[in-house]
């Protein structure tokens, strides 16, 4: 078993989330899944500086590096990875999702998931292999998987909204829970959209992944 993991840098506030991350790379080690970590090439949206949530006037930050940082040096950039090499994919939450592979961060419901992230998303989704998305990145269900299609972000209703807006169907789960959407092979948890402590997200994003290998080896 082999899963790509998509990241959108390193850190919760301008990349991926680093505990969402870890436990999904520890989950899948667990379980014995090989995986390899991926990343667009690009230029973050801005660089946050995480001990105060200011954005950082004039710098930039290259995305794929920083995933480096989070994947110890193990990355692959997003344009030379190709879905027949891997089994399943999973996407873990932090703002980077909402604001360097799509922009919902910024545009709400009017959001646009980058070209490249919607192609190599969607093609999991053509060849029949599960993909878990979890935290924020579930606010891409309707723009990836289409109309109809099921999830969970947890209870933030603003969020929900937007969800639903786009025409995806929201539905509400603790942080320990998942929702599977059987008919796109889609699997997704809150995390730290509801967790508070990195144990109550390690519930969810544990069976996340169990859910996807499961779904993967059928």
């Amino acid at each position: 078993m082999r899963v790509a993991v998509l990241l959108a840098g390193c850190g919760v506030y301008d990349g991926s989330e680093i505990y969402e991350t870890t436990l999904t790379l520890l989950a899948l080690d667990k379980a014995n899944a090989a995986y390899q970590c991926v990343a667009p090439n690009i230029e973050q949206a801005h660089v946050i500086n995480h001990a105060t949530g200011d954005v950082v006037e004039g710098e930039s930050r290259n995305v794929l590096v920083e995933a480096a940082r989070l994947a110890r040096g193990e990355v692959l950039d997003l344009a030379q990875a190709d879905v027949k090499d891997y089994d399943a994919l999973i996407v873990p939450g932090g703002f980077g999702v909402a604001k360097n592979l799509c922009d919902f961060a910024f545009k709400g419901a009017d959001m646009e998931v980058s070209p490249a992230v919607r192609e190599f998303v969607q093609a999991f989704n053509k060849a029949d292999k599960p993909v878990g998305l979890m935290c924020i990145a579930p606010a891409m269900t309707a723009l990836l998987f289409g109309e109809g299609a099921r999830c969970t972000i947890g209870t933030d209703k603003d969020t929900a909204a937007a969800i639903e807006a786009m025409g995806a169907v929201h539905e509400e789960r603790a942080v320990d829970e998942i929702l599977v959407d059987e008919d796109n092979k889609l699997v997704t948890t809150p995390a730290y959209m509801e967790a508070t402590r990195i144990s109550e997200a390690a519930q969810g994003i544990e069976k996340l992944v169990q859910q996807v290998l499961k779904m993967a080896s059928a």
